[in-house]
């Protein structure tokens, strides 16, 4: 269901807009200049007086005042509004102010409200913002340079009046606060009558307007009331940035009514850049809705039962120097996790065409037996670290169909041979199929179903894991395989393979991103029982250079251990119940050849609190 600020912000939007192309027939028929048309505006204020019955309560003075100054912001920026309004078309008026206003307002309540954004708010805005500056780039020829100013002011007096009617909300009733914004915008429209010459101009634009227009008119003010209304409401219930960032809705509107009413027509790339924007438009609302149905959402139990495991890499561990039998029995018995992902990687375990070599795989997993540890065995072409595919030398030189078919026999093979292993309690048939990362060959999809059904003919008994990314992956492909779905969580990457020009990211997604995804993503499937973990916990850097090439006090400042901790907060609140974190070869080489056992120390507390 639509949270009830964003619907009633939608309905104000497209009243709005659609007001504005009846403005603009108005206009373009010289019923009314701009200076009669915000004062009549400004003075139908006093309708809000027929709210006052329904909860008017008495204020402090300093309310009152702000709300006076609110309203008469909101009329001067009609005013500026109407004004460009009757030198461009209206198509181009309401993008441009609808690029510039909500980042007025999103800095004027971050300076006055202490009102930021982040997760799907922060992408929802920047998405409903893009909008206007796809449509202020179509049409940026066509804008008269005298009308920008008045745009500019427009915009500018917009987020002036949207912040301060927030802060008039947060201390009265919304009839009282909305009452007190109106009598600002009606003391504008008399203070106007001071001037003769506005005067003049008034009476004049109201003798030239016959008694059916006159009618027109004022019924299109009464209906533009109604979305003044509903707008205030939403702003008296949400961010007055994301309510003012809606206001690019009435693009779609404006976009409709122009072409039918005013006639307006829109050609090639302009017509490409107007439809572009109506698609980040969707985008940015269906982002808002998802921001409030994730906080609609009860809370994830902080102290219910989780199982935290932790995944080791042989190969990582030798590309870092360390001694891997050492670093791995320190992990188990330092650390105590209560679960491991461990990987078998095709160009260690079959080095030559039907040699198999078990010794090392073997006895990571028996020392996993030993202590009871329960083993999520990574098997496939793509697994865990990088080059992401681990391809068996003298399988490259083979065409593809019939590599395929020796990676299934492997894995039959490898499946078979552990079938009776105690610590083996799952397999991870691939690591991220979907996902366009690594040195990695073009594959389909119909691959790794086969490689399931290998791995399910050799060990009918034990689930099997198919994951997917967590930030970038779509999850309803890789859920409906296997039995166990495993996301990643990583929150600061460096972003060069998505094409960012920048050092590092982190993305701007909450914890509830993870439960609405999970959420969405068993509605889609309808795996609604299907296991859902977390198999890579991101707990080290991850920068330009490989890690043992970065210096120590760089790999600290991308991933410290406060922000370690804070991952494991961020983690819980996601709401599920296995994670198996990533970096345990790096926190002991940082203990080990950095004597900086801080990361060592934060995974101790994680691993030994759930023991307790």
């Amino acid at each position: 269901m639509i949270p009830n600020w964003l619907a009633i912000a939608v309905a104000a939007q497209i009243i709005l807009g659609s007001s504005a192309v009846f403005d603009k027939l108005l206009l373009k028929r010289r019923f009314i200049e701009p200076w009669g048309y915000t004062f009549w505006f400004g003075l139908l204020g006093v309708c809000a007086a027929l709210l006052l019955p329904f909860g008017f309560e008495a204020v402090p003075f300093e309310t009152i005042f702000l709300g006076l100054i609110g309203g008469i912001a909101f009329v001067a920026a009609a005013f500026f509004h109407f004004w460009a309004l009757e030198r461009v078309e209206a198509s181009e008026t309401l993008p441009l102010v609808g690029a510039i206003s909500p980042v007025f307002t999103l800095m004027f309540g971050w300076l006055f409200l202490a009102a930021g954004l982040g997760g799907f708010d922060l992408i929802g805005f920047a998405f409903l913002a893009a909008s206007g500056l796809v449509l202020v780039v179509v049409e940026r020829r066509f804008i008269r340079r005298e009308a920008v100013g008045a745009i500019l002011l427009a915009a500018l007096l917009i987020g002036i009046y949207n912040v301060i009617a927030k802060l008039v909300f947060l201390e009265t009733s919304f009839i009282t606060g909305f009452f007190w914004l109106k009598m600002g915008g009606v003391l504008a429209a008399l203070a106007m009558l001071a001037s003769a010459s506005a005067r003049r101009i008034i009476w004049k634009s109201a003798e030239h307007t016959g008694t059916g227009r006159r009618v027109f008119y004022f019924a299109n003010r009464g209906y533009a009331a109604l979305g003044s209304l509903l707008t205030a409401g939403a702003i008296f219930l949400a961010n007055p940035a994301l309510v003012d960032a809606t206001q690019n809705l009435r693009y779609v509107v404006i976009f409709i009514l122009a072409w039918l009413l005013l006639r307006e027509r829109f050609r090639g790339w302009i017509l490409v850049g107007k439809v572009a924007a109506a698609v980040l438009i969707g985008f940015g609302l269906a982002l808002l809705a998802l921001g409030e149905y994730a906080r609609s959402l009860p809370p994830a139990v902080p102290d219910r039962p989780i199982t935290w495991g932790v995944t080791f890499s042989q190969k990582y561990a030798d590309d870092l120097g360390l001694e891997w039998r050492g670093a791995y029995r320190s992990v188990l018995d330092d650390l105590q996790p209560e679960a491991l992902r461990l990987v078998a990687y095709w160009d260690r375990v079959e080095p030559e065409s039907d040699r198999l070599v078990f010794d090392d795989l073997d006895w990571q997993l028996d020392q996993a037996a030993e202590r009871r540890i329960p083993v999520v065995l990574s098997v496939g072409l793509k697994v865990p670290r990088w080059p992401e595919c681990h391809m068996a030398p003298w399988a490259r030189e083979l065409e593809t169909e019939e590599r395929e078919s020796a990676l299934r026999e492997y894995l039959k093979n490898v499946a078979g041979y552990y079938r009776g292993h105690p610590a083996v309690a799952a397999w991870q048939v691939e690591n991220e199929p979907f996902l366009a990362f690594g040195e990695c060959p073009e594959r389909g999809e119909q691959y790794l179903r086969r490689e399931i059904e290998a791995v399910r003919g050799a060990d009918p008994n034990r689930p099997i894991v198919v994951t997917d990314s967590g930030e970038l992956g779509l999850w309803f492909r890789a859920a409906r395989y296997g039995d166990i779905f495993g996301t990643t969580m990583y929150r600061k990457i460096h972003p060069k393979f998505i094409g960012f020009a920048v050092d590092e990211l982190e993305y701007p997604l909450p914890p509830d991103a993870f439960r609405v995804k999970e959420r969405f993503t068993r509605w889609v499937t309808g795996e609604t029982e299907k296991p859902f973990w977390v198999v890579e916990l991101q707990a080290e850097p991850w920068g330009r250079r490989p890690l043992r090439e970065t210096p120590h006090a760089e790999q600290v400042e991308i991933f410290s251990p406060a922000y370690f901790r804070d991952t494991i907060r961020y983690a819980k609140a996601a709401g599920f119940s296995e994670y198996y974190l990533w970096g345990a070869e790096w926190w002991y080489w940082m203990k080990e050849q950095h004597g900086d056992s801080r990361y060592w120390e934060v995974a101790q507390e994680v691993f030994r609190a759930e023991a307790r």
